[in-house]
């Protein structure tokens, strides 16, 4: 294959400080054989203009206010062999991570077409990914571009995610858990889309 090894998709918001920290650990990576989509969905020209300070190999502009329908246009923009997803909120642990999963898809890569790694969640302890976890997170994981095929994400507000995987994982991918921590999962910060939707739920549930 002719393009990079992975490809890094991030649908991004019109959060241009908040999305610092994620954009960071993406240009500290020592591996450097990937390319960055970042998908503004119904940004700001600020948060435009941070994106473009980083350099992305790719930008792309879209108005959908969905984290699935942007995640989509990043697969279909995606070259790379591998793909990952970043939500623009959190952030990698450390300048490794590329090199930890590249290590296990290059050497490994033919027999496994997804891998999983451990984060840190609602900003304490250590959470493995479980075999029972598979159909939650896809910022958890490096899929094989292969895998992916045609499946996309659906049309909706929150929890893409899960729908996705459901359909990855009726796929019976062969899962490679690393069991390393890479990923620091920012949740309910302040303002984010899943506070919001938390909110809304306990809302309806006293009216």
């Amino acid at each position: 294959m002719s393009g990079p090894f992975f490809s890094v998709i991030v649908p991004v918001h019109s959060e241009p400080n908040v999305i610092i920290p994620c954009l960071q650990s993406i240009g500290n990576q020592h591996f450097d054989d990937f390319e960055t989509i970042y998908v503004c969905d119904n940004c700001t020209d600020e948060t435009i203009q941070t994106v473009k300070g980083y350099l992305p190999d790719k930008l792309i502009i879209t108005n959908y206010g969905m984290d699935g329908l942007a995640r989509n246009a990043g697969i279909d923009a995606a070259e790379g062999e591998w793909i990952l997803f970043l939500d623009d909120d959190d952030w990698w642990m450390h300048e490794y991570v590329l090199d930890e999963i590249w290590k296990v898809a290059w050497f490994f890569g033919e027999e496994f077409d997804m891998i999983v790694f451990d984060f840190i969640w609602k900003g304490q302890g250590y959470t493995s990914v479980k075999a029972e976890e598979l159909n939650i997170a896809v910022w958890s994981k490096a899929f094989k571009r292969e895998l992916i095929g045609e499946t996309r994400f659906p049309g909706i507000r929150m929890t893409s995610d899960r729908p996705f995987m459901e359909k990855i994982v009726a796929k019976k991918p062969r899962t490679y858990s690393m069991k390393k921590l890479m990923y620091y999962y920012n949740y309910l910060r302040k303002g984010s889309q899943t506070e919001q939707y938390n909110a809304r739920r306990e809302e309806s549930a006293g009216d």
